[in-house]
């Protein structure tokens, strides 16, 4: 669901991605592969910024140096949002970042007493940005689990990762190169190549896939790394997965949109990325910092809300005069062009089971971000369920 797409003669992202110094595993597998993340990504201590707000620079000093001084420093912040902030931190440290029962983080917020400017610009934005899911609705337990790997672990993890290249090239195509130089006994990365049905023989247990015009196997396992909505369809022909069937009707799904604007190539930010708390467009990314064209900026808005009663010219002229309040003299874009992706991550909701990567049927396994682990609908954590998925083949 993270892919580059082409936009007016550039090629550009379905959707612009944050990664994070926490994700290792992405890293690792990244280098592994040849895509060099020095390269590839721009990273930089956290550093969040709305202009004329708030801005929040960890520098570079140790943990948990790095935070508190963020956290102290931060202007824009009362000196009771910062102890606020420092306090919340250090109960869920005490806790081990762990919760008796899962909730909502707005229900953690409110029993921690954070102050609502603090929860505007930094708990629930940095809510909405980790787990695509509104603060109301959200997951605490997973929200934790993301501040526990990166605000509450070393320096390094709360970093961010900015992608210098589109999202082919930050790692599939690699991969795929990867594979495909280590191929043998009739290994391939077959693209275009589309499978509708997994089959299973009642005898051998060994598994076909039925595609379009051709039927692939048989093969002892299956690793089915599939969005959870397109799972079910595959699965139909096969026994015993009705706790399977009935765990993927449990997810719903929320929407991330991005707005592209093409403007003069004069036309920059300050920072790469800048955000806004209150308005349509939540981040604002200058691609022309990140490799992209000079003056294309990207405007990200995540999970539902109203910007999606408006049609694509009204959204893109009311983003346009927003950031007309960032950049002074902004000229009208020469074009731009609205990517929405309706079902972007599962609903990150409290409670909310996920199946396991091990299905009942020996040899078919699943991996995708969906799958049971720490993290929300994130590229870490599709990145560990793989992982997870192939240290189960024998």
């Amino acid at each position: 669901r993270a892919r580059a797409v082409e936009l007016h003669g550039a090629t550009a992202d379905n959707g612009q991605h944050i990664l994070i110094g926490a994700y290792r595993e992405t890293l690792r597998l990244m280098e592994l592969v040849g895509a060099d993340p020095a390269r590839s990504l721009l990273r930089q201590p956290m550093h969040l910024e709305y202009p004329g707000e708030l801005r929040i620079a960890a520098p570079a000093l140790p943990a948990p140096l790095h935070l508190a001084w963020a956290l102290l420093g931060a202007r824009g912040l009362g000196w009771r949002d910062k102890f606020a902030a420092i306090r919340f931190m250090q109960a869920m440290k005490a806790a081990r970042f762990k919760l008796p029962r899962d909730m909502s983080v707005a229900a953690l917020l409110d029993a921690q007493r954070q102050p609502q400017r603090l929860r505007d610009y930094l708990w629930d934005a940095l809510c909405v940005a980790a787990l695509n899911t509104p603060a109301q609705t959200a997951s605490a337990q997973i929200f934790l689990n993301v501040l526990r790997d990166s605000l509450a672990a070393d320096r390094e993890a709360s970093d961010l990762l900015l992608p210098r290249v589109d999202l082919g090239k930050l790692f599939p195509d690699a991969a795929a190169r990867y594979v495909a130089r280590r191929s043998r006994d009739n290994a391939a990365v077959r693209r275009e190549t589309p499978i509708r049905l997994i089959e299973q023989d009642p005898l051998s247990g060994r598994y076909t896939l039925h595609g379009s015009n051709a039927k692939h196997g048989p093969y002892t396992h299956v690793i089915a790394a599939v969005a959870p909505y397109h799972l079910g369809a595959l699965l139909t022909g096969l026994p015993d997965l009705d706790s399977l069937h009935k765990a993927l009707a449990g997810f719903a799904y929320q929407p991330i949109v991005t707005c592209y604007l093409a403007y003069p190539e004069r036309v920059g930010l300050p920072q790469p990325m800048l955000g806004q708390a209150h308005g349509i467009m939540q981040w604002l990314f200058d691609r022309g910092q990140l490799g992209g064209p000079e003056g294309l900026l990207a405007a990200v808005i995540s999970a539902r809300g109203r910007h999606l009663e408006l049609g694509h010219e009204e959204l893109a002229a009311r983003i346009h005069a927003e950031i007309a309040r960032l950049v002074p003299d902004l000229p009208p874009p020469r074009w731009t062009q609205v990517i929405t992706e309706k079902r972007a991550t599962w609903s990150c909701t409290p409670g909310l089971y996920r199946p396991p990567s091990a299905t009942r049927l020996p040899g078919l396994l699943l991996a995708g971000d969906y799958v049971a682990g720490d993290y929300p609908g994130t590229i870490e954590g599709a990145v560990r369920s793989g992982v997870a998925a192939a240290a189960l083949v024998s």
